[in-house]
């Protein structure tokens, strides 16, 4: 139990601590790296394996594998934009690294993981991929009943948004505090919090 404010939790095995910053960074890279290679692995098996005039049942009607190439954003959308999704993509990148610097909670760790998979994922495509330069098409290959054709990145970016969506509802911030709970309380309720 806890015996004054602002000290933490105890249970039967000791404090409850939170992980530290490096370890929250190391979670957030795994994720990113993770993401970034299943998508690149997946688009290169695509690419050499399937023919876009001949889509594959892969779960009957329910999942096709259909290859085309992207000149737009997730879902095939702003196909006439391709710089402008190259930038975007550098900021949302830039953007979660310096965001990044202040996590404090698994949950964020992994949205910002899928977050840097995804944008690194479509983005590599951006410049190794026709017409390069970043203009180039990104490939997707995964075909949902009435459902534009997506990538594993696209699933990533979802992912994230879905998640960081969800942690805004509950109020937790990138630190991992809930909001309006003072920094005391908060590191509390956290069970102690491990800075470095």
């Amino acid at each position: 139990m806890q015996t004054e404010a602002g000290t933490p939790l105890t249970t039967s095995a000791g404090p409850r601590r939170t992980p530290t910053r490096t370890r929250l960074l190391g979670l957030l890279g795994s994720v990113a790296l993770l993401g970034y290679l299943l998508d690149q692995g997946t688009k290169a098996w695509a690419s050499g394996s399937l023919d876009p005039a001949r889509p594959r049942e892969l779960l009957g009607p329910v999942l096709k594998l259909h290859l085309t190439r992207n000149a737009g954003a997730a879902f095939s959308m702003a196909t006439n934009a391709t710089w402008v999704l190259t930038i975007i993509a550098i900021i949302v990148i830039v953007a979660t690294v310096f965001a990044a610097r202040r996590i404090g909670s698994r949950a964020w760790a992994v949205a910002l993981g899928l977050l840097l998979a995804g944008a690194f994922g479509n983005l590599t495509d951006r410049f190794v991929r026709a017409p390069q330069g970043g203009q180039g098409h990104v490939v997707d290959f995964l075909e949902l009943p009435h459902w534009p054709i997506f990538n594993v990145a696209d699933m990533c970016v979802v992912s994230a948004a879905a998640l960081i969506a969800l942690l805004a509802i509950r109020g937790i911030g990138i630190d991992g505090r809930r909001a309006g709970t003072p920094d005391d309380a908060a590191d509390s309720a956290d069970g102690g919090r491990d800075h470095d």
